[in-house]
């Protein structure tokens, strides 16, 4: 099982102000639950095989739509990009990015693609048509 994952203290300060407040019964803690949907998406997990140490799967889950509908995830990752670290080193790899099938030679879209009847120096290699000659094809 892949290690939990937890925002840090510098994380948690930049997102906190950005969540709701609602009054009533105590609730789940925030950092936890949103530890958990990143955790969720970062390993690709389903919500049923989510931790328990992040809160009742049900709640991470209605956290997230709620979230959702709000629209705050933009938010939230402009602020967690705010206060990262610049990247030392990126590395791009085919695991990480898809590109269409035409981008790699697959088939899809037109082509140019030289003629099989010209050679090397562009000369037609067919049988020329007698109607350019007339009756009788010319003398060599």
């Amino acid at each position: 099982m892949a290690e939990l994952f937890w925002l840090n203290d510098v994380q948690w300060a930049a997102i906190e102000p950005l969540l709701p407040k609602l009054g009533g019964k105590p609730r789940v803690d925030d950092r936890r639950v949103l530890s958990g949907i990143l955790h969720r998406f970062r390993e690709g997990l389903r919500w049923r095989a989510l931790p328990e140490a992040y809160g009742p799967r049900t709640t991470v889950f209605n956290r997230f739509n709620r979230w959702s509908q709000r629209g705050l995830w933009q938010e939230i990752f402009a602020a967690l990009v705010a206060c990262a670290d610049p990247p030392r080193i990126a590395m791009v790899d085919s695991t990480s990015v898809r590109a269409h099938r035409a981008a790699a030679g697959g088939k899809g879209g037109r082509k140019a693609r030289p003629s099989a009847g010209r050679g090397v120096d562009g000369r037609p290699r067919s049988t020329p048509s007698r109607m350019t000659w007339g009756a009788s094809p010319p003398s060599s």
